[in-house]
């Protein structure tokens, strides 16, 4: 077990660091798409040099100011180790920055590890996200989490929505597209979704979902199928703005499996009877709304 101690702030400018160095390669590339080089990794699960160049530059960052750390990002790999662990995603919405739509982000997150201890709050009882970071370089938005301290956008404090029903909500979710193998659970949720709310939106970036979530846009969100490296910084976000991340199965501290619901925590339970296929019309919060 660890029993070092972990120093959060100037470890989330050097993650705000990484992002901006990650997001000024996606920016480059943006206007000229057409040089892109693109493979396919798998099915509807496409990767090019800007996602590549974007990592390197972001590991650049990490690895020369905290070299203690675990990495584990989405184009290269790596591994759990030390105090904590880097969960970085480069270009979350990859399809999206391809066909030129303006809606992506770079995530970066550190999880502290079971044992490590945190000023202040003594040493952790589980795997926990204590910095997160996604920055959204199209309308310069940047999401920043510190570990009981608080949610911020472009340093203003955000905090979830007050909305207690889900006929009155707002929701965000994400499509089977790669993994088929939950479609038949997922599309009697989704219908659910659809006749008991407001709206639901899929935008195709689980990052800015999540921050979104924090700051009150969306009022909740859940989706199956996801990476680690997806959710871990949108995690802490909206924690930290006052809400409910978790995964949904309930298995794991935080979703590093990539099953995940959030929401304000007036919602959050409503919202994963949702995902679990379980709402009934005998939950008060889930009476029919208008859709858009």
């Amino acid at each position: 077990m660890n029993t070092q101690s972990l120093h959060l702030g100037e470890n989330l400018e050097t993650a705000v660091r990484a992002a901006r160095a990650g997001a000024a390669v996606l920016q480059s590339y943006a206007h000229r798409r057409q040089d892109l080089i693109i493979d396919k990794k798998a099915r509807n699960d496409l990767v090019s040099q800007a996602d590549r160049e974007a990592e390197l530059a972001i590991l650049e960052v990490l690895k020369t100011d905290t070299p203690q750390f675990g990495i584990v990002a989405e184009e290269t790999g790596g591994d759990v180790n030390g105090l904590a662990t880097w969960y970085i995603d480069p270009l979350d919405g990859t399809t999206n920055f391809l066909h030129g739509i303006p809606h992506y982000a770079v995530s970066i997150a550190l999880v502290a590890h079971i044992g490590t201890h945190l000023p202040g709050l003594g040493a952790l009882t589980k795997d926990t996200p204590v910095i997160g970071v996604v920055y959204d370089p199209c309308r310069e938005e940047l999401f920043t989490a510190l570990h009981d301290s608080g949610a911020w956008l472009n340093g203003h404090r955000i905090n979830c929505s007050h909305t207690d029903t889900l006929a009155e909500a707002l929701l965000a979710t994400g499509l089977p597209f790669r993994d088929f193998s939950f479609y038949d659970n997922y599309m009697p949720t989704l219908s659910q979704a659809m006749h008991n709310t407001r709206g639901v939106r899929r935008f195709g970036s689980a990052a800015l979902d999540l921050a979104w979530t924090a700051c009150g846009r969306y009022d909740g969100y859940w989706e199956m199928g996801l990476a680690s490296w997806d959710v871990a910084a949108g995690t802490l976000l909206v924690r930290e703005a006052g809400g409910v991340a978790d995964d949904i199965n309930g298995q794991t501290p935080w979703p590093v499996g990539g099953n995940i619901y959030a929401a304000n925590k007036r919602l959050a339970q409503p919202i994963l009877q949702l995902a679990h296929g379980k709402l009934t019309p005998s939950n008060p919060s889930s009476q029919p709304g208008q859709t858009s």
